[in-house]
C-alpha cells in the first residue's frame, strides 16, 4: 500500500499557476486577465491563495521589463534567449524576492527551483538556482548576510554559478521572444507548454 501523497500547500500551487501563466504569456504574448480566467477555466477546483497569485502572475507581467533589468546582469545570455521556463521562473523569483518580503529569500529559491525540476530540462533548475541567489543578494543584502553569518560553514544557496554576462549593459525588451500568436484553445484543448499540475 502507498503512502498517501502530502498535499501541496496553497502559496505553492498559486506559484504553480502563476508560472503556467507567465510561460503562456512569454509564449503567446496573450492579456494577463484572459490568461487568469483560462487558468482559472483550466483548474476550477484548485485550492490556491489566490492574492498571491494574483500578485505573482499581474505583477510579473506588468514588471517584466524591469525585472528583467534586474536578471539580465545575473545571466550568460540575453534575456531573449533563455529557455520559457527558465525565463517565467526567474520573473516570477524575482518579483516575489523584490515584492514580497515577508516571504524568505531561501522559500522563494526553492520554490523556484522546485518547479524547474517539475517542468524544465535536466540542468535547468540549477541555472534558475544560481540566478536567483545572485539576485537574492543584491534584493536581500541584509537578509542574506544575515543567513550567512548564521551558518557561516554552510553551503551557498547554489550550486551553479553562471559565467560573465556578456550582455549585461544591452537594453532589454518588455518581452522575452516574439512568437505568433495562437488561436484560442478549442473547448477541452490544453495549449502546449509545460505539464499542468495535478488537481488536489
Amino acid at each position: 500500500m502507498t503512502a498517501p501523497t502530502v498535499p501541496k500547500s496553497a502559496r505553492r500551487k498559486s506559484r504553480e499557476l502563476a508560472f503556467q501563466g507567465i510561460y503562456e504569456w512569454l509564449l503567446a504574448g496573450s492579456d494577463a486577465g484572459a490568461i487568469e480566467a483560462f487558468l482559472h477555466e483550466r483548474y476550477p477546483t484548485i485550492k490556491l491563495d489566490d492574492a498571491h497569485f494574483q500578485s505573482l502572475l499581474h505583477g510579473a507581467l506588468a514588471e517584466a521589463g524591469l525585472l528583467d533589468g534586474l536578471i539580465q546582469p545575473h545571466i550568460d545570455r540575453q534575456t531573449s534567449e533563455l529557455s520559457p521556463v527558465e525565463h517565467a521562473l526567474l520573473l516570477m523569483g524575482t518579483f516575489e524576492l523584490q515584492h514580497h518580503l515577508d516571504v524568505p529569500y531561501r522559500v522563494v529559491i526553492n520554490e523556484a527551483v522546485e518547479l524547474g525540476k517539475v517542468y524544465g530540462g535536466t540542468d535547468g533548475y540549477k541555472y534558475v538556482n544560481g540566478v536567483l541567489d545572485r539576485i537574492a543578494a543584491q534584493l536581500r543584502q541584509i537578509e542574506v548576510e544575515a543567513a550567512n553569518q548564521s551558518h557561516p560553514q554552510g553551503q551557498p544557496a547554489s550550486d551553479f554559478s553562471p559565467p560573465p554576462n556578456p550582455y549585461a549593459h544591452v537594453p532589454v525588451s518588455h518581452k522575452a521572444k516574439t512568437a505568433p500568436r495562437r488561436a484560442a484553445p478549442r473547448s477541452g484543448s490544453h495549449p502546449s507548454g509545460p505539464r499542468p499540475p495535478r488537481k488536489v
